[in-house]
């Protein structure tokens, strides 16, 4: 590989406590050694210091793609991420006993998972003020962290890169790429070869957003013709924030929850739980409405927090000591301001400088419906290069796509058939897949 003088320059200049590194070779409840290669570290922003995850391809480290993927919230672990979606290791159930993934992605990439923003996971800041950040604060400490981590992993700087995330996670992908792409432009250093963007059932303007859930809600039978008339004829197209002395409306919108209040909207088919008793790591214990009703999902959880937060996990993962005193999945007391109120134009500068986007959505996913993700394609107004069709792996139908292209870039919608609102969560094998064939520029 080669790398630039300058880039060279940069590597020598910056101070040791830049970052901090260490690779994992055990972690407690996974028998032997592990079959990959796991390092943990921190890089330093300011006064801030964002732990990371990095597990190399399982294929071919030197030329498969490099992916920063950022989980959502904000404040969800870049664990969660890793240990339920698309990394190499899983829990077995809810004990916090570990197995192997079969269909992680880092079966065809390199993948760094990092902790942002600060307050999460295993984040902190040495000071009060670090901790009081927000949409634009984010998105530039993750372009510095992306930029001080490869000055520290060189032999990964002519990977292709892609940068990945989903739910609240998309929308801070997004707001990175084009840091990204404005930094390529000007010539910084050093010079990131992003190729493209990632990004599932993602956040782009909240309550646009938010207000497809009632048509989506109409379009599964969740929703009656009627009350779903009665919706459109009184609220204008206004679901979210309708006029609060539109009674009619209010009411038809009221019908809508009542249909709604034991749905399941991670995924309208899984059971709807109930909180017990006891928390752990911030984690309410889930039980079924019903005793013969599977185990929920979100039970399941419990289990990285019982995990993360055993001192011996911890000093297998290279944690510092008295940084971080419980280990939450997702912290919901992250001091973040929303200053970012939608992505949209930040797309259009993306594409009009020729970067390709995969949009993928699970089709069972109400927080942030499949419709909402198409209704943002569509309002990009881009010329339509392959028309809807189902997209297949195993000669089975995994979902239904569509693609566009604008100046060189190749926007690609596509949906995850079955999947919920963090896609590969629910159909790993399908997103593998579709992972792959996006990052090797093959149609899906």
């Amino acid at each position: 590989m080669t790398i630039s003088s300058s880039a060279i320059l940069l590597i020598l200049l910056i101070p040791i406590v830049a970052w901090s590194s260490s690779i994992v070779e055990n972690l407690p409840g996974f028998s032997g050694a592990l079959p990959f290669k796991l390092e943990t570290g921190y890089v330093g922003v300011g006064e801030n210091e964002l732990f990371y995850y990095f597990i190399e391809s399982e294929r071919d480290p030197v030329t498969d793609p490099l992916i920063i993927w950022i989980t959502g919230g904000p404040g969800c672990s870049a664990l969660s991420g890793l240990v339920y979606e698309i990394g190499p290791m899983t829990f077995n159930g809810s004990s916090p006993v570990l197995k192997l993934n079969p269909y992680s992605w880092t079966k065809a990439a390199s993948i760094v998972f990092v902790d942002s923003p600060v307050g999460t996971g295993f984040s902190y800041s040495t000071t009060p003020q670090g901790y009081q950040t927000s949409d634009t604060q984010t998105a530039q400490d993750n372009y510095s962290f992306l930029k001080k981590w490869l000055l520290s992993h060189p032999e990964f700087m002519t990977n292709p890169l892609f940068i990945a995330g989903d739910s609240y996670g998309g929308k801070m992908a997004i707001l990175l790429a084009l840091l990204v792409a404005q930094g390529i432009e000007a010539g910084v250093e050093p010079r990131l070869l992003l190729q493209g963007y990632l990004i599932g059932n993602t956040v782009t303007e909240t309550a646009k957003d938010y207000n497809q859930r009632l048509p989506y809600a109409h379009r599964l039978g969740l929703l009656s013709d009627d009350y779903y008339a009665l919706a459109k004829r009184h609220c204008n197209g206004e679901y979210v924030n309708p006029d609060p002395g539109n009674m009619l409306c209010n009411n038809a919108l009221h019908l809508f929850q009542m249909c709604l209040k034991d749905v399941d909207y991670a995924h309208i088919l899984e059971p709807k739980c109930i909180s017990s008793s006891g928390t752990v790591g911030g984690l309410i214990r889930l039980i079924p409405n019903q005793n013969d009703e599977p185990e929920c999902r979100e039970g399941t959880y419990v289990s990285s927090a019982i995990w993360a937060n055993d001192e011996t996990v911890r000093d297998s993962l290279h944690v510092r000591k008295g940084t971080i005193s419980e280990w939450v999945r997702c912290n919901d007391s992250v001091s973040y301001a929303y200053d970012v109120q939608t992505v949209f134009h930040h797309y259009r500068v993306l594409i009009e400088k020729g970067y390709d986007g995969l949009l993928y959505s699970g089709d069972h996913d109400m927080v942030i419906p499949y419709l909402a993700t198409l209704e943002t394609v569509r309002e990009l107004n881009l010329t339509l290069h392959e028309a809807w069709r189902p997209w297949r792996v195993n000669k089975q139908i995994a979902g239904y796509t569509q693609s566009y292209k604008h100046n060189g870039a190749y926007v690609v919608f596509a949906t995850v058939k079955g999947g919920g609102h963090t896609a590969p969560e629910y159909r790993p094998r399908e997103c593998l897949e579709m992972m792959k064939r996006y990052t090797s520029k093959l149609p899906l």
